[in-house]
């Protein structure tokens, strides 16, 4: 099957699903509502598309994919110990980078969800290598330690999302192999093994003991701290709801969320915690509908490619049962997290997509001529657009890590950040932060507050023609034009503003604020008030104007 020369073509049914997804992905990039979120999402699809594709038809041979499996499993062994060496040590760091996942291990990932991601989709391939492929004693054995010390590795991640999802993979992989007679005393001894070794991290930490307990913990704090995730749920259905077919566009639940943020998530989202929902939302139901046949189209290829194969004892059935099941696990983790939008798992995944489509791909085919065309022309054209994108991309990362490192408000940081914008004018963050600059000056009353404060807005109307959804222009806007005294063009801006993030307390802390310059006290207090009652930890706007508001209203009740 896999000795065919490397000018010819495999095409196995998934490859027309990934190809109508990428299809897809360019028709929703180019319709996008913001073109430089997009253009970021649409890019990293790209990649996984070309990588898939280029592992497809390039690794084609068994040995490959077993020196690529063997090699990311000693690879997960090694960040393994490192993330036990954190875990042990009570170490908040990755390299030099400080994590704020205090008390669990991320291993290089920093986050340590995405970790057990990574750990899920290659214990599998692990436990394959030791139970059904014919290998070396000695290779065997050290697969099977590396499958222990991934275990142990996903435990300190305290990912109860990867904890469930290697479960369930697994219970999938020792069913599958159940059935055949030679497996059973293996799989019993291997499951012994696997099972000894998550009793003795979780008899032997608390903080896993915790973390296990609160999944079912029906104490108010636990179940507050739950919710969080159930609660990004809410604004991705209604999302997808208003653009049900199509999506909002690639990236874009960040984009749109603030608008149907619920009141007890004050955060940013970022990410749905559900890729499903994510895609539903980003995507639509089209978009939705062509990732899934490309996961039926990969699934029905592995299944019907394990019934032909009567011995179950291979090394190439090894690979297609550990690669299926560990996707599975990811696809199971993938209902409480978004690990498909990490890149070092959605790389890996894609990866493994390649290798199995390999293994139960048709015989190949060399292309007419009208195809190698298209597939030549199609491929230039990925190439031209990733470098470009890639080059534009590092240029403006440089100088926003330059204005970072600079002081706040200062002339180097408006200067690097003025070099971004030029380098980069569809990042609607740069505009905003050259707008801040400007007002920040404007409201120390300078002689030039005016000019300033003017030069500000048109950065803010920019940042507003760059992406209509972020309500923070509108605000600021607003916040100039009450400092300019044209307090009603600022009320319509601040209505604007509330609309976009009705559910913000520092949104709505700042109508109360504006209220406060038009002098209309009542309304502000009120405002106020709701803005402590979303968040009354960290609010200084409402904390400071609340006792300015009730002197006003106290001295205003006192006048004859």
């Amino acid at each position: 099957m896999f000795s065919v020369s490397f000018h010819q073509l495999l095409w196995p049914p998934v490859c027309w699903a990934v190809l109508a997804f990428t299809v897809y992905a360019v028709a929703s990039y180019l319709t996008a509502d913001v073109e430089y979120v997009a253009r970021l999402e649409f890019s990293r699809v790209l990649v996984y598309a070309l990588i898939f594709f280029v592992v497809l038809h390039n690794l084609r041979r068994p040995e490959t994919a077993r020196l690529i499996a063997f090699t990311l499993v000693l690879l997960a062994m090694a960040i393994s110990f490192y993330a036990l060496c954190q875990f042990l040590t009570h170490s908040d760091r990755v390299w030099n980078f400080i994590s704020p996942y205090r008390g669990r291990a991320g291993g290089t990932f920093i986050c340590p969800k995405h970790f057990a991601g990574f750990l899920e989709m290659l214990l599998p391939l692990a436990l394959a290598g030791v139970l059904v492929a014919r290998q070396k004693p000695a290779l065997k054995i050290l697969l099977g330690y590396a499958a222990l010390v991934m275990v142990a590795g996903l435990a300190v991640t305290l990912s109860r999302g990867g904890w469930l999802a290697a479960g369930g993979a697994l219970a999938v992989f020792f069913a599958v192999l159940f059935w055949q007679r030679r497996f059973r005393l293996p799989l019993l001894l291997g499951a012994v093994t696997l099972a000894a070794v998550a009793g003795v991290c979780y008899w032997n930490s608390p903080a896993i003991q915790l973390r296990a307990q609160r999944m079912f913990s029906a104490q108010p704090e636990a179940k507050a701290i739950e919710n969080i995730r159930f609660e990004l749920w809410k604004p991705a259905r209604q999302i997808w709801r208003e653009n049900f077919w199509f999506g909002a566009g690639p990236g874009h639940f960040d984009v749109r969320y603030r608008e149907f943020r619920p009141q007890n998530v004050q955060m940013r989202a970022e990410h749905v915690h559900n890729d499903y929902l994510e895609t539903l939302a980003d995507w639509g139901v089209a978009g939705a509908a062509l990732a899934a046949a490309a996961g039926a189209l990969l699934g029905y290829g592995v299944v019907k490619t394990w019934r032909a194969r009567r011995d179950g004892a291979s090394n190439d059935s090894a690979f297609l049962l550990g690669a299926a099941t560990g996707l599975f696990a990811l696809l199971l983790h993938s209902a409480v997290d978004f690990n498909l939008h990490v890149p070092a798992n959605a790389l890996l995944a894609a990866s493994l997509m390649a290798l199995l489509a390999n293994q139960a791909a048709p015989a190949a085919a060399a292309p007419r001529p009208a195809g190698k065309v298209a597939l030549t022309l199609g491929l230039l054209a990925a190439v031209v657009f990733l470098g470009a994108h890639g080059w534009r991309r590092g240029r403006e990362y440089v100088l926003l890590q330059r204005a970072a490192q600079a002081k706040d408000f200062s002339p180097e940081q408006s200067a690097a950040w003025t070099a971004a914008w030029a380098v980069e004018p569809k990042n609607f963050e740069t505009t905003y932060a050259l707008g801040e600059v400007l007002r920040v000056k404007s409201m120390d009353g300078n002689r030039n507050y005016a000019v300033q404060a003017r030069l500000a807005i048109a950065w803010y109307e920019r940042g507003m023609k760059l992406n209509s959804h972020d309500g923070n222009n509108w605000l600021r806007r607003g916040m100039c034009r009450d400092w300019l005294e044209q307090h009603d063009a600022a009320a319509a801006d601040f209505a604007r503003a509330e609309a976009l993030d009705p559910n913000g307390y520092y949104t709505i802390a700042h109508v109360g604020w504006h209220h406060v310059q038009a002098g209309n006290y009542a309304a502000a207090r009120d405002y106020f008030e709701r803005s402590q009652r979303l968040d009354y930890v960290n609010n200084p706007v409402a904390e400071k104007y609340l006792p300015i508001v009730h002197r006003k209203l106290l001295e205003a009740a006192a006048k004859p």
